[in-house]
């Protein structure tokens, strides 16, 4: 078997394996979620409203993954060369933090996808935690 078609099914094991449906049986099974129906109580969006609103959308923003942080002094800092190691905060395998604009909104682990990184979002912070991290 070819370096290719092992990478594929290492891969293909892996997305299985994340989906729950890993070969060697045990996982919970999957679960029907129930969703309030949708209605139109509320007056349809304006014309005025709809322009404010895509302006927001239209507001860029910087999304940043961080993997660890260390405090050093400047001391430490200047000797720092090619193969200097700094130790971060963080415990090998624990998620990454995802920041929009340095607001922590989510926790997510590393993937790799057609030799690009990514993010599988793990954790989203909720709305009303965010606003008590703003106070």
């Amino acid at each position: 078997m070819s370096d290719d078609q092992d990478t594929m099914d290492e891969w293909a094991a892996a997305m299985a394996e994340a989906e729950g449906g890993d070969e060697e049986g045990g996982g919970d099974e999957a679960q029907i979620a129930e969703f309030e129906e949708l209605t139109e109580e509320s007056a349809p969006i304006t014309a005025e409203e709809k322009r404010k609103l895509d302006t927001i959308l239209d507001i860029p923003v910087t999304i940043s993954m961080e993997v660890g942080r260390s405090k050093i002094s400047i001391r430490n800092l200047l000797q720092l060369n090619q193969g200097s190691v700094v130790e971060l905060d963080r415990v090998a395998g624990e998620p990454l933090d995802v920041l929009v604009n340095g607001t922590l909104i989510a926790h997510g682990e590393v993937v790799v996808v057609n030799d690009k990184f990514g993010i599988r979002l793990t954790d989203v912070i909720s709305q009303i935690e965010r606003i008590k991290k703003l106070r």
